[in-house]
């Protein structure tokens, strides 16, 4: 659950609400946030696909296998999550006595929306021999109903680490389970999960755009849809994209995941041109809805005020993050 405290959230801030606040437009937000991680002994966390104001401030920049590590082993008082929600619930998770906010309240996940906690619980009873892994991106609830908790960073050999004859659920995202049952060649049940953002890639206008760029290596979150990781020269997770993208001696890469990644890519690669590949709707961007919820004002506010706050119920806190617990376990041990 995720909550704010409305009657300390009241006695903090000067206006009625906490989105009515009016910053100053002389005020330098990029100093303002550096002198409030001091003062607050604060770390901001942040996942590759935030805006790129946001990144710039970041003491961490991230997947979410990467986030999680930095999470379980902060000295910080208060963590400031740059992300969605089931990333917070995360942080909270592995840092149940310190203080967990997040810029905007409202910033989901498709996926994690898409494994209702009732259902899950539901579709998992009907399996009562299959161990449970579940991709990180799902609710706190899915988590306490999983084994083992995944990223795309470590699904792998996470799947390997288990006995060949031992049944397998994986959930949410049935796009990721399909490309680590072909990796790993192991039949899995599949919870019909997707991500909004991997799911409306267009092969027609890739395929285009290949034509187009005849030197361009197409690069692909494993969360895309199968005709499009067929297409791709590398699949891999944020943070291997990124990789790749750095040692791979090409000029010039088509990137088929959320859009932010391109500024760490660019950076990383000032001399390698990046495209962002287009998606099958009218935008001419593929960003998560959610993920620029988030804003660099809304940052400020955040750590100024140390609202909206995150509060979960402690029962749930302690039955997910056993399985996180293991992810982190079996990271270790393959070096991840």
């Amino acid at each position: 659950m995720i909550d704010i405290n409305i009657e300390e959230a009241e006695k903090k801030l000067p206006s009625k609400g906490f989105l009515d606040i009016a910053i100053s437009p002389e005020l330098d937000l990029f100093l303002e946030i550096e002198k409030l991680k001091k003062e607050k002994n604060a770390i901001i966390l942040a996942h590759y696909y935030q805006e790129s104001d946001i990144q710039d401030v970041a003491d961490y920049i991230g997947d979410s296998l990467g986030l999680a590590q930095q999470a379980e082993g902060t000295k910080a008082d208060l963590i400031v999550f740059a992300g969605v929600h089931f990333m917070a619930e995360t942080a909270k998770i592995l840092n149940p006595g310190k203080k967990v906010v997040l810029p905007d309240l409202k910033a989901g996940c498709s996926l994690a929306d898409s494994a209702p906690g009732h259902l899950f619980k539901a579709f998992r009873e009907k399996y009562p021999d299959h161990i449970v892994i579940s991709y990180i991106n799902c609710s706190a609830e899915v988590k306490a109903l999983s084994d083992i908790i995944c990223t795309s960073s470590n699904a792998v050999q996470i799947v390997e680490s288990l006995p060949k004859e031992q049944k397998i659920i994986f959930a949410p995202d049935k796009n990721l389970g399909a490309y680590i049952a072909k990796k790993t060649g192991r039949e899995m049940v599949l919870w019909n999960g997707a991500c909004m953002v991997h799911e409306i890639f267009s092969l027609e206008k890739i395929t285009k755009l290949k034509i187009r760029h005849p030197k361009a290596k197409l690069i692909a979150h494993p969360e895309c849809e199968e005709p499009i990781l067929r297409l791709a020269d590398f699949i891999g997770s944020t943070t291997a994209l990124l990789k790749f993208s750095q040692a791979d001696i090409s000029q010039e890469y088509i990137v088929a995941t959320e859009a932010g990644i391109l500024h760490q890519m660019q950076l990383a690669s000032p001399g390698k041109t990046f495209i962002p590949a287009p998606p099958d709707n009218n935008c001419a961007c593929n960003d998560c809805p959610h993920m620029k919820l988030n804003t660099l004002e809304k940052l400020y506010l955040c750590m100024k005020y140390e609202q909206p706050e995150l509060f979960m119920d402690e029962r749930l806190m302690q039955a997910a993050k056993k399985p996180i617990m293991r992810m982190l376990e079996i990271s270790k041990q393959y070096g991840l």
